[in-house]
């Protein structure tokens, strides 16, 4: 995976080593595992500026599941971390997701889609074996009706899924960031329709970080 040059949100972009230097070595261990996720072909991921405020530091990651030139869902994954901890966190690190795409109307007609959607993520962090804790979201569903001029279009429903969760710190306090982005990513590939793969079926692609139309920004 290709070195991703992202900024922290206190204005460390990895090109100045004094700020750099600043940044806790957890923090930074943990965005090196971000970039070493080995992930499934069909998703393209570029660092994005993250948010300021969350967090006193921040690395954000935006992607998208591509099948052409067409984008089959987007997101966008933040990974905060505040070193003096945080009381709804119950840890020093926290993973924050929005995800989206755009549904067939069989699935849209789905009355418990939200809950599946909601399983494809834990479901997928416990494929992976990973420990995490506080996991809170929603799922939004919202449906567009075309009339007039429109009126050809067919109906379009759009599902949205908000979350975030405390991934579990192992060894110098730092999470598994690579195998949750790979999780994260599985996540967002069922959303767009592609059948789920296995932990250990990812191997045969490794994602890079290529210059794109990014997706739109949550």
């Amino acid at each position: 995976m290709a070195a991703a040059q992202g900024r922290f949100s206190d204005g460390a972009d990895g090109t100045d080593s004094a700020k750099e230097s600043s940044v806790p070595l957890p923090f930074r261990r943990a965005v090196e595992g971000l970039k070493k996720a080995r992930l499934r072909p069909g998703v393209e991921i570029d660092p994005t500026k993250p948010p300021q405020r969350l967090a006193p530091y921040a690395y954000a990651l935006e992607a998208a599941v591509v099948d052409g030139e067409d984008d089959l869902a987007d997101g966008r994954l933040i990974l905060l971390h505040d070193p003096a901890g945080h009381d709804a966190w119950h840890g020093t690190f926290r993973l924050v997701t929005l995800v989206r795409a755009e549904l067939e109307p069989e699935m849209a007609a789905d009355p418990l889609l939200p809950e599946v959607c909601w399983s494809w993520l834990t479901g997928a962090l416990e494929a992976r074996g990973l420990a995490y804790g506080e996991a809170s979201g929603t799922v939004t569903m919202a449906s567009s009706h075309y009339f007039g001029g429109l009126a050809e279009r067919r109906p379009a429903t759009q599902i949205e899924i908000r979350a975030s969760w405390t991934p579990r710190e192992g060894v110098g306090g730092v999470p598994d960031t690579s195998a949750h982005l790979s999780a994260w990513c599985e996540l967002i590939c069922q959303i767009a329709g592609l059948p789920p793969v296995g932990p250990t079926d990812t191997a045969t692609g490794v994602v890079s970080l290529p210059q794109r139309r990014g997706p739109h920004h949550p």
